[in-house]
């Protein structure tokens, strides 16, 4: 799915964008009520208190479907379907600045993301008001799964 998307980029002469969320479970409901006992860390007040987790946490069984749940839905309220062959790719109609008609991708894998648009800004602001972007990472994408991205210019194209 990844390098469809980067080839579809480069074959429309779009721009793309990655971002990795901060902090993204603890933007997700628990899916489940968990309880807990507070330890010091949590003050005299609280301490040896049963507590009651509302938010998912890393290392909780449920949290990575609680997060993909949460971030799906954000997504789609932002006018992006999810694709058949990949949940994970979601993909909405736009048109670029001379009308031509095009499609915008966002690409997930967990807590990083990728837009690809003729101007992935109008993306990235919507994000950007929903989660905290670690400010590092937003930006065309150097690495992207561990892979080397770069961009190579031929006389036929990119």
């Amino acid at each position: 799915t990844v390098r469809i998307a980067f080839l579809l980029a480069a074959l429309n002469n779009l721009a793309i964008c990655a971002a990795d969320i901060g902090n993204a479970y603890l933007n997700a409901e628990c899916a489940e009520q968990i309880y807990t006992v507070a330890g010091r860390e949590f003050g005299p007040q609280l301490e040896g208190k049963v507590l009651i987790v509302a938010k998912a946490l890393y290392g909780l069984k449920s949290s990575g479907a609680a997060w993909r749940k949460h971030l799906a839905k954000s997504i789609a309220e932002m006018g992006f379907q999810s694709s058949r062959g990949d949940p994970d790719l979601y993909f909405r109609a736009a048109n670029k600045p001379d009308g031509t008609p095009i499609y915008e991708y966002i690409l997930v894998y967990v807590d990083d993301i990728l837009a690809i648009s003729h101007d992935t800004a109008p993306i990235m602001d919507d994000f950007s008001k929903l989660y905290r972007l670690k400010p590092d990472s937003v930006g065309p994408p150097d690495r992207y799964l561990g892979a080397d991205i770069g961009v190579q210019y031929t006389s036929s194209g990119v």
